[in-house]
């Protein structure tokens, strides 16, 4: 289950020890901002980890199955997201150290942008490298920038929420800037029970 100060505390990220594949200890997951403004929303928005670093704190609307939903509201701003962390994660080579990973679904009423998809992959992705989220027969592609990644094609990303709502699992997959490979799988128990409840409340 979901614990809100373990996915939030960025202080506590801050007290791990320094890890080869790690992105920075003190790093807060990646904000939106970092991200090209290409996709649908421009590139001053704000994802959940940059409303956490932000000091906004984050408010539980309910938890079902794997998935939480909350609401924030940095700088005045309401953001609404479902989040989960993986329920297992694998390295290649084995055991390779890294920050948490999780995937959250967003919305921000305020930059017109609704049910986006992110990951925060916990270490820095080979610079130009793509990674990929499988979800039941269907692959999609991500584009990668530092430790986060988005669904490439955004046309695509209605079709991927819908088809998360009804699979048991989602497989994301990815290189490190040192070329650890890595394969988390999160489980989509309660997925649309909780980006249901999350989009209410950002309505």
């Amino acid at each position: 289950m979901l614990v809100i100060a373990g996915v939030f505390a960025v202080p506590a990220l801050a007290q791990q020890p320094p890890a080869s594949d790690s992105a920075p200890a003190a790093t807060a997951p990646a904000p939106a901002a970092k991200k090209p403004p290409k996709h649908k929303h421009d590139a001053g928005s704000a994802d959940p980890a940059a409303a956490v670093s932000a000091g906004a704190k984050p408010t539980l609307l309910g938890q079902y199955g794997d998935w939480g939903a909350y609401t924030a509201s940095p700088g005045g701003k309401k953001i609404c997201f479902a989040i989960a962390k993986p329920s297992t994660s694998e390295t290649t080579p084995p055991n390779r150290p890294r920050n948490p990973a999780y995937m959250f679904i967003s919305s921000r009423p305020a930059d017109k942008v609704s049910d986006e998809m992110s990951i925060i992959i916990g270490y820095p992705f080979k610079p130009s490298s793509d990674a990929t989220v499988a979800v039941g027969s269907s692959l999609f592609a991500l584009y990668t920038q530092q430790d986060g990644a988005w669904i490439k094609n955004a046309a695509e990303e209605a079709h991927l929420l819908e088809t998360m709502r009804t699979a048991q699992s989602a497989v994301v997959k990815g290189m490190s800037a040192k070329g650890t490979r890595t394969s988390d799988i999160f489980s989509l128990k309660g997925f649309g029970q909780a980006l249901d409840r999350a989009d209410r409340d950002c309505k």
